[in-house]
């Protein structure tokens, strides 16, 4: 990891406060490369996540610029306090947005099958329903009970694996939904890239279009 200016001291970084205040900003620059350490130490928390350090590095400075552009003396919080929050929060930012692009790029591929008005069915159509009446309740467990068919017939014991970690389906119909587990968690326990995982876990989900579009 790159190495950043040491922190400012509290009489300095008064100073620098101050006349970023008036507008000063060579002083704004100075608060926030004196603060870089701090991204750095807080991204150490988020190393299992799909992201490399430096690109971590460069989520959290757009934290604490706005930290930085926002902070307002006189609070009772410190600076390094009130930009560790949006460091932290531009980070899980990030990771939600992540997560939610993952789930669009499998979940809503269309699988085969329709729901009944023409529209293809996706894996989210089939895990995931509200305000169902009976009718529907039934045809959703019959998808749900042709999914598990098809994970077991299908798939490797490998791409099994992977596929009930990333979308927390249990091995058995009827119990609750598990945990969804990142590629780089599944990469992990399975001692493999999770460049690798991402191609298993691609190539598991087109047998299972497959199944759909042929069952």
């Amino acid at each position: 990891m790159q190495s950043f200016p040491q922190p400012l001291s509290a009489e300095e970084e008064s100073e620098y406060i101050a006349r970023w205040q008036q507008g000063d900003q060579t002083a704004r620059r100075v608060l926030i490369e004196h603060n870089l350490r701090l991204v750095a130490y807080l991204v150490k928390k988020y190393n299992n996540s799909d992201h490399g350090v430096d690109d971590l590095i460069s989520i959290g400075t757009i934290g604490l610029i706005k930290a930085v552009d926002t902070y307002r003396p006189g609070r009772g919080v410190r600076l390094a306090t009130y930009a560790s929050r949006c460091i932290d929060n531009e980070l899980l930012m990030t990771f939600r947005s992540d997560k939610k692009q993952s789930k669009e790029v499998f979940l809503y591929d269309p699988i085969g099958g329709d729901d009944g008005e023409g529209n293809a069915l996706s894996f989210l159509d089939i895990l995931e329903s509200v305000d169902e009446d009976i009718p529907e309740r039934m045809e959703r467990q019959e998808n749900i009970s042709k999914l598990y068919g098809f994970i077991e017939a299908d798939l490797t014991e490998r791409e099994k694996y992977i596929i009930r970690l990333r979308y927390g389906i249990p091995k058995w119909p009827y119990i609750p939904e598990q945990p969804e587990v990142t590629q780089r968690e599944i990469a992990k326990k399975l001692g493999i890239s999770r460049s690798y995982v991402s191609r298993i876990e691609k190539k598991a989900l087109m047998k299972l279009r497959k199944a759909y579009e042929h069952g």
